[in-house]
């Protein structure tokens, strides 16, 4: 969502955009409410609302917007049924608004939502269907209710923030996926040939620092995700050590299940209690037959999108 509107607001500053987001749906689609992408002056699109042939009458649809000016709605059907001019086999319907985006008034509104994400706090946008009222946001998460039934009503999130304790083969690869799936990343490694910005270009903070540096983060951040992929299990030991005192959404730990009982055994002789064990998603990530570094570090981002998503526990 971040990297959306960051690029958004790139585009504005030199061309008019027609903003397309997905409004309702009923049945299968293939994107949720809320998605959504845009087409420049020059006909390049960012973002998807789903591909296809839905996909391909918005963009027509766009290209006469970015003309005339006027909102207006798309209605896609994607039940296959053959009198339908758009062919789809999702099953269901999907309706988007096409809204003309330009000058420093849009351009303002996209800087005002990169800021409220970026320094991590929520906001709600509203995007009213009237096509006389103009989207703005509100800097809190609670709206009036009888808004539903007028506008678009879409709370802005920060992104999570994983947090890679470790920086070798596993930790570049997951670095760069989890970027891929819209997390903030930050990496901590005590090594300093390791944890370097070369080797995490996309990461937003690279600490080269002992696993004491990681405090601010976890007393700061409470929408954080938090993978060991350590060298050994001193190492994860010492990091377990600080990660017991605090909450997290997700905390997986790489190893051989014998490496992972050996942690446990020290820690529960050293009078940690085994409850903490449960929330350790342990050995990491979805057992896909990874082997790897790549592989494994697919198989972490599966899971950690899996609990992003469903929330479930280990």
């Amino acid at each position: 969502m971040l990297e959306f509107y960051q690029q958004l607001a790139k585009t504005l500053k030199n061309s008019a955009v027609v903003l397309a987001t997905v409004t309702s749906t009923k049945g299968s689609t293939p994107r949720e409410v809320g998605a959504k992408m845009f087409i420049d002056a020059d006909g390049k699109t960012f973002g998807t609302i789903g591909g296809g042939a839905g996909e391909a009458r918005v963009y027509q649809q766009a290209l006469q917007v970015l003309q005339t000016g006027k909102k207006q709605f798309v209605e896609i059907d994607l039940s296959g049924a053959p009198q339908r001019e758009t062919q789809g086999v999702c099953g269901g319907t999907m309706q988007v608004l096409l809204e003309l985006w330009s000058g420093n008034e849009n351009l303002n509104l996209v800087n005002q939502i990169i800021d409220s994400l970026t320094s991590g706090h929520s906001g709600t946008m509203i995007t009213p269907f009237n096509t006389d009222e103009k989207p703005y946001l509100i800097l809190e998460t609670q709206v009036i209710p009888s808004l539903h039934t007028t506008a678009l009503i879409e709370p802005l999130l920060p992104p999570p923030t994983l947090l890679i304790i470790g920086a070798g083969h596993i930790a570049v690869s997951l670095a760069q996926v989890g970027k891929i799936a819209g997390f903030q990343v930050i990496v901590q490694d005590d090594r300093s040939d390791f944890a370097t910005k070369e080797r995490f270009p996309g990461a937003s903070l690279v600490l080269a620092q002992p696993i004491t540096s990681i405090q601010e983060i976890l007393n700061k951040n409470t929408n954080l995700y938090v993978a060991l992929v350590t060298r050994g299990y001193l190492q994860d030991l010492e990091a377990l050590r600080l990660l017991c005192k605090y909450q997290t959404k997700y905390m997986g730990m790489v190893g051989s299940n014998k490496r992972v009982s050996t942690v446990y055994k020290i820690l529960q002789d050293e009078g940690y209690n085994p409850e903490f064990f449960h929330q350790i998603y342990a050995p990491i990530g979805l057992d896909i037959g990874a082997l790897t570094p790549e592989e494994i570090a697919v198989s972490i981002c599966a899971e950690l999108i899996k609990v992003r998503h469903s929330g479930t526990s280990p």
